[in-house]
């Protein structure tokens, strides 16, 4: 009877370390700052499950929270100037993702938009992430990791400044005569050396332009171009993550006076406590009472063996 009763114990353990061993792991807390509406649009990566919510509304000041599943991989964007037309057609003017609707529903953002980028418990249990303006820009954004471990640099990321007003004229974007994105070089001019393919496909032969020296110059910390991983892709473990859209208000220029970038505001969006952690330290205390009440058991059995 004594043996039973610590298999099942064992059983129920074992149980429990699956159920709280991080289906889901990381959150995320969507900020909007903008003085405007943004409508966030959300893009798992290729063999990654597509989350419950891709796609919703932010009006200004407001922030959403989401649990992220273990592994998950994908990218996240702000959609402006969205409406829908009397037949109930959802779509944007920047950064709409052409499915009609206000989910996006396994589309992504069509250029140009700015994008956080995301691949969670990674190589070696990091997360890794990035803000890039390779497809463009839309809308400052920011990534602060909240809490992590300190694997990895834990540093915050992103564009702060207001690059529509400066665009180059032959990238800029305009919507009734106001600046509403800046394009790529890539998707203007479909030019290999911009794009880095063909001839220009890898690292020696792909390197920064005028145009993408634009945006780097405005960001130093975002993604500028496909090969600018050194400066621009960054780490964390055990983290979450605020995304903030506008976190702060752009300065008249494109850098502070100092020539640096400011670092990422930190936010406090009045989010809890990442509910996987806390459950994770409850489970911990709950299996070693069983497994201290297994033990007594498996003791008292062996003694009663012994004596017979």
């Amino acid at each position: 009877m004594a043996f039973s009763q610590a298999f099942f114990l064992l059983v129920v353990s074992i149980s429990l370390l699956q159920l709280f061993s991080g289906v889901y792991s990381t959150t995320f807390t969507i900020i909007n700052k903008c003085s405007y509406t943004v409508w966030p649009g959300i893009l798992s990566g290729a063999g990654t499950a597509q989350l419950s919510t891709t796609g919703f509304v932010l009006q200004p000041g407001q922030s959403n929270t989401m649990d992220l599943p273990t592994g998950w991989s994908g990218r996240l964007w702000g959609r402006t100037l969205c409406s829908q037309d009397p037949a109930g057609k959802f779509t944007c003017v920047t950064g709409d993702c052409g499915s009609s609707t206000l989910e996006c529903a396994g589309a992504g953002g069509i250029p140009p938009a700015t994008l956080a980028e995301f691949t969670l418990n990674g190589a070696g249990g990091l997360d890794f992430y990035d803000v890039s303006l390779v497809d463009g820009y839309n809308l400052p954004m920011t990534v602060v990791p909240q809490g992590g471990t300190g694997a990895g640099n834990c540093n915050a990321t992103g564009c702060i400044a207001d690059l529509n007003p400066s665009c180059p004229s032959e990238l800029k974007v305009t919507q009734s005569e106001e600046d509403v994105a800046c394009r790529s070089a890539c998707e203007v001019f479909r030019d290999p050396q911009y794009c880095c393919s063909g001839a220009y496909a890898t690292p020696d032969t792909c390197k920064p332009s005028a145009y993408s020296q634009f945006f780097k110059n405005a960001c130093p910390r975002a993604y500028s171009y496909a090969y600018d991983d050194g400066t621009s892709t960054f780490t964390c473990a055990s983290a979450n993550y605020d995304i903030t859209f506008c976190s702060s208000p752009p300065s008249t220029s494109l850098k502070s006076s100092n020539g640096q970038y400011p670092e990422a505001v930190q936010v406090s969006a009045g989010f809890r406590e990442t509910t996987p952690k806390l459950i994770g330290y409850a489970a911990i205390f709950l299996l070693a009472a069983i497994w201290g009440s297994t033990t007594a058991i498996l003791t008292t059995s062996a003694t009663s063996w012994l004596t017979l």
